[in-house]
């Protein structure tokens, strides 16, 4: 079992199979590696009678000979994505203790495969911040450093997956969400294309960037996931009715003769340079490996963090209109009459990031700035998309950093509104445009703080090319080992 404690969803999956561990045996594992690991502040709910039930359930679905490949391996899920048996908060005051009447369908499909829910995990709230100090229920602590942030707003899914407290975790990517926590923690962590996995149940943020992806060990374990995972849901108006297909099938292709695309915009300046050497190391790994690499570029993607924080706040604060304290929810206790109570209600519940974003995107959308503001970042967010298929003409892939730093300490940035925004600078133009994007752990930083915070490798596929860009992170990862580092005491 000791074995078992780190091993990837992939090798879980065989000792299933095989009958050398059961689905209760991993469910009661990993709950009491949860429980030792609560100064993370990593989840926010755990039911381990629910757990368990479930864990029994696909024993059972096992032993009728039901089984997929993945019943009885054990997942956590973001706190965005709204389940019947667990409470989802969104990390809100506003919806503290709420439970959904339904499952999420990324959640339902997950466990139609048979997979076990360890419980929800911490964000930042409503998945709006790069730090994971937003969340109106503590921060959560970084396994390779507790004095670095893990990254947002996925940082409960990226500590758990690195601490291996949870195998494979879902979580969301917007403007960087996975990738940016996944590279701060070590992990990899893979959004696909805009549209391919279902949003229906996800609590929105901004509905035409919010994705549903993985924190995993492995591109691998991220292939296995996304075969049950991903598919057309006629609930969710966003979603691509496209044929199933097995995200597995380009783990065994290589990149001998690949052309991978270094943007000259990802090295400039405010790249740190040991977070560049790492990048750069990386890179040369591929050319080893029989891959060409391609200088590209994308003039426009330097605007994509002032397109963002337009695009997004906006859709935020028309999402956000919904939480009202008059259904569900958080309601102020001392209030005269309904308008008060809403005023109050929404002041009381939403912390600090949620109202900036929706006064921003309130006066963006207001009248006489819609023109000059909203209208105009959608016309940039277009070039950006189209600037990456002219990128895709020239090359299969997409390389570069993550972020422009490793993983800053508490507290560096929260004075700053715009300094933590700009740590978004490489992962927000494959937001706008919708392309499947990863992060891939490829060292760390240098000197006596930087060198214990992981550096991420960023790869970006075509619309809908999944399964290559896992391909292409699969190759590196079997040449390499920096996916398979814990931190200590994981």
């Amino acid at each position: 079992m000791a074995d078992l404690a780190h091993a990837s969803v992939a090798e879980l999956a065989r000792a299933l199979a095989a009958r050398e561990v059961s689905a209760v045996e991993l469910a009661r594992m990993f709950l009491g590696r949860m429980d030792a690991r609560r100064d993370l502040n990593a989840f926010l709910d755990v039911r381990p009678d629910v757990t368990l039930a479930q864990a029994g359930a696909a024993d059972q679905r096992r032993a009728r000979g039901e089984a997929t490949a993945l019943t009885g391996v054990p997942i956590a899920h973001k706190d965005i994505f709204v389940t019947r048996d667990f409470r989802s908060t969104a990390s809100s005051r506003i919806l503290e203790g709420y439970m959904s009447p339904f499952d999420a369908t990324v959640v339902d499909n997950l466990g139609r495969a048979g997979m076990v829910t360890l419980g929800k995990l911490n964000c930042d709230e409503f998945a709006m911040g790069s730090s994971n100090e937003n969340s109106a229920y503590g921060n959560v602590l970084n396994p390779w450093d507790p004095k670095a942030v893990p990254g947002g707003s996925s940082g409960g899914s990226s500590a758990a997956v690195a601490a291996r407290i949870a195998p494979v975790a879902t979580a969301t990517d917007t403007g960087g969400s996975i990738r940016e926590p996944a590279a701060f923690t070590g992990i990899t962590g893979t959004k696909p294309t805009y549209g391919r996995p279902s949003r229906w149940g996800m609590i929105a943020f901004a509905s035409s960037l919010d994705t549903a992806g993985l924190m995993t060990q492995s591109a691998e374990d991220a292939a296995l996931v996304f075969n049950e995972m991903l598919g057309f849901d006629p609930k969710d108006s966003t979603s691509v009715d496209r044929p199933a297909e097995d995200y597995t099938r380009g783990l065994g292709s290589g990149v001998k003769g690949l052309k991978i695309g270094v943007p000259k915009e990802f090295f400039g300046a405010g790249l740190q340079p040991d977070v560049e050497a790492a990048v750069r190391s990386a890179l040369d790994e591929y050319r080893k490996l029989g891959a060409e690499l391609v200088e590209v570029s994308l003039p426009n993607a330097e605007l994509g963090i002032p397109v963002y924080y337009v695009v997004a706040p906006a859709e935020c604060s028309s999402n956000l209109s919904r939480f009202d304290g008059v259904r569900y929810g958080h309601r102020a206790k001392d209030y005269g009459d309904l308008a008060d109570m809403i005023k109050k209600s929404r002041a009381e519940g939403f912390g600090p990031e949620p109202k900036r974003r929706i006064l921003i995107g309130t006066y963006v959308l207001s009248h006489g700035y819609y023109d000059a503001y909203y209208l105009k970042a959608q016309q940039v967010r277009r070039l950006i998309a189209d600037e990456f298929q002219r990128a895709f003409r020239q090359c299969d892939v997409i390389a570069g950093p993550v972020t422009t730093s490793v993983a800053f300490g508490f507290g560096e940035k929260a004075a700053d509104p715009v300094a933590m925004y700009m740590a978004d600078l490489y992962t927000v133009p494959g937001s706008l445009a919708g392309v499947p994007s990863m992060s891939i752990p490829c060292g760390f930083g240098t000197g006596p703080v930087n060198g214990r915070r992981p550096v991420g490798l960023q790869l970006i596929a075509n619309y809908f090319d999944e399964a290559r860009m896992l391909g292409v992170a699969h190759a590196y990862q079997q040449a390499t080992d920096w996916h398979r580092l814990v931190p200590p005491g994981a």
